[in-house]
């Protein structure tokens, strides 16, 4: 990697203010204190490495979590500047842990050409956010190592040793008294570090876990980076060209994208800004969808692929099956919002634009054969779309002209404000008659549906849209799909799924889930979609109330409970629940709809990429990744009805 040639000394780190609040109000620096923001801590350290492989100096970065939950992570860059501040007076890596906003990543003059991170906070915070930091410098022949403890420095930096190497280590326990919980998702840090390694092009990235005696560790390295990160997410996807289709340019604002077409209809594109992960877009994400756009339309009219009277064809035609990574450097990147998930430089727009016009031109004119395979897909989506569009309004047509928009099974609630509805969708006819009869009416709706409904996987919106299974439930929400959808004209605060608890619920569940994912996403990003929890077994006898358990270990817990109590199983009633059907209108509120007693488990999108890839995998045309998936998971498998 081409090193930023600048110095990176005490000169450089500017001082910008004092550190006092960030243990009174941790979540205005990390985000929150739940085990979101305790990731969060190690992803700040570990950004301070990425920036200096950014600069050309870092190649590895190992990242360890040792037994008592504490993180060590070390890198081989240039090791922070260990010389006395010119105005803290202090080690300039002293000044680095105990001085909020002191890094080298500000003004003109900074140590950084470009940088990730919370814009020089990181490192301060963590220490701040602490139980004690302990951190190790290589740099100009010497080992230096400092300690603090809660932000407070214990022993002042000082010369430990001699090293010809360079790099900073740096050791934390997160401080319990902040944080709810010190337990780290292995799971959570290795996806972070695998998409941080294929951003950075030849970085190597390892995370081991030593908390338990067969220690997990894993190494990434990506040479192909965004071509191998493209890869890696069509995995399982079947593929329109087999090699991506690559662009860079390195300039003010070097861009960096990866493309590849699959024979899905889902469009995944995924921006990253100095490696930080806009999931709300930006202005990068603008300029790539304008220029991808023109430059097909551009070159299907040029080969009399789409003729003088047709239509251009929509963004959307274009943007059906693919999967794209669009990496931009920003030197002072402007985002919108505390969480630094939108880009909003104004400027990186036409840069990425023009950029994407001379380079993508140049590829469809090199590779005909690749051009004309993602034309006629484009082509497929357009006549796709229009179909979409007159079913539509088909069914607009036929809502305006019967008594009522809602469809007829649609058992609704006398409530109109959304915020203060819900919707269940019940498996079955007979399960949504107790339902309707055992709700609360003021608010509740129930919506019956029965037999396997359509896989949209494996289905464009036209088809969607003429489906008796979903169109009910495009009806109830109100809010569109796919591009339509308006999170703002929901017709309920909460859509809860509720089917029994066998296979044939189960695939009922996924099947809805995998319909909310890829036309209604903001309905789950917003924290709308809830499955409800019926439970498996009820424990009786005369003399004492029923007794409901949703798990095995409630059962236990139970049975239990009552021998202490004298009543011994034989006594007991055991019935396992395989229908809703089963219940009468009394207990389906009492155990599964009562907002007072019941269990619901609210639908939530942490990682859109796993979320893609597990659709993909459960529900798409490939069977070998389906067959591995299953021989991997089975040792997991609950509940299986024979």
């Amino acid at each position: 990697m081409e090193k930023y040639e600048h110095e990176y000394g005490a000169e450089q780190i500017q001082v910008l203010e004092g550190l006092e609040a960030v243990r009174k109000r941790p979540g205005m620096y990390i985000g929150s204190t739940s085990v979101r923001g305790l990731h969060h801590m190690v992803y700040e350290i570990v950004d301070n490495g990425v920036d200096e492989a950014l600069a050309g100096y870092c190649t590895e970065i190992n990242v360890i979590i040792e037994p008592g939950n504490i993180i060590s992570v070390e890198d081989n860059g240039r090791g922070i500047p260990v010389e006395i501040h010119p105005k803290t007076k202090i080690s300039t890596a002293e000044t680095v842990y105990t001085v909020l906003h002191a890094g080298g990543k500000f003004g003109g003059d900074s140590g950084y050409k470009v940088s990730g991170g919370l814009h020089g906070v990181g490192a301060s915070v963590v220490n701040a956010l602490s139980a004690w930091t302990e951190v190790t410098i290589q740099r100009e022949g010497g080992i230096f190592q400092m300690y603090f403890e809660k932000g407070k420095t214990v022993k002042k930096l000082e010369r430990i040793g001699d090293s010809n190497k360079t790099g900073t280590k740096v050791r934390f326990l997160a401080d319990d008294t902040i944080f709810e919980s010190l337990q780290y998702e292995y799971e959570v840090l290795e996806k972070r570090f695998r998409e941080i390694a294929f951003l950075t092009k030849g970085l190597k990235i390892t995370i081991e876990d030593k908390r338990k005696e067969d220690s997990q560790r894993v190494e990434f390295c990506y040479e192909g980076g965004l071509v191998s990160f493209v890869e890696y997410l069509n995995k399982n996807k079947e593929k329109l060209h087999k090699q991506p289709i690559y662009i860079e340019k390195n300039g003010e604002v070097p861009v960096e994208i990866a493309i590849q077409y699959t024979t899905s209809y889902s469009e995944n594109i995924y921006t990253f800004v100095n490696n930080i992960n806009t999931i709300e877009g930006g202005t990068h994400l603008e300029g790539f969808k304008r220029s991808l756009t023109k430059v097909f339309n551009d070159y299907a009219r040029s080969h009399n692929l789409i003729k003088e009277k047709d239509n251009n064809l929509q963004g959307e035609d274009i943007r059906e099956g693919i999967t794209a990574v669009v990496s931009v450097k920003v030197k002072e990147p402007q985002f919108e919002g505390q969480t630094k998930t939108k880009l909003g430089n104004s400027e990186v727009t036409g840069i990425v634009q023009s950029m994407v016009n001379e380079a993508l031109s140049t590829f469809l004119e090199e590779n005909p054969a690749v051009a004309k395979a993602i034309l006629e897909k484009c082509i497929s989506a357009s006549r796709a779309r229009e179909a979409a569009r007159k079913a539509r309004e088909l069914v607009r047509r036929k809502s305006a002209l019967e008594t009522s928009t809602l469809p007829g099974k649609l058992a609704d609630c006398s409530e109109k404000n959304a915020e203060g509805c819900e919707v269940y969708i019940v498996e079955g006819d007979s399960a949504g008659g107790s339902a309707k009869q055992g709700r609360d009416r003021k608010f509740q709706a129930i919506l019956p549906l029965w037999g396997k409904m359509l896989n949209v996987e494996k289905s464009r919106a036209d088809k969607i849209y003429n489906n008796d299974k979903l169109q009910p439930v495009i009806l109830a929400v109100g809010a569109g799909i796919g591009a339509d959808f308006d999170i703002t004209k929901i017709r309920y605060g909460k859509v809860i799924i509720m089917a029994d608890a066998d296979v044939d619920g189960s695939h009922i569940r996924t099947l809805l889930l995998t319909f909310f994912f890829r036309y209604m996403r903001p309905l789950i990003e917003n924290g709308n979609v809830y499955l409800a929890q019926p439970p498996l077994y009820k424990l009786s006898r005369k003399g004492i109330k029923d007794i409901y358990c949703y798990t095995d270990e409630d059962l236990a817990k139970a049975y239990k409970e009552l021998e202490e109590k004298g009543i011994q199983r034989e006594t007991l009633n055991l019935q396992r629940y395989k229908g809703l059907g089963e219940m009468n209108p009394e207990q389906l509120w009492e155990t599964t709809m009562n907002p007072e007693t019941r269990i619901l488990i609210q639908v939530t999108l942490e990682d859109a990429i796993k979320a893609d890839e597990i659709f993909t995998i459960l529900m798409g045309d490939e069977v070998e990744p389906r067959r591995e998936f299953i021989h991997q998971n089975a040792k997991y498998v609950k509940n299986l009805d024979i």
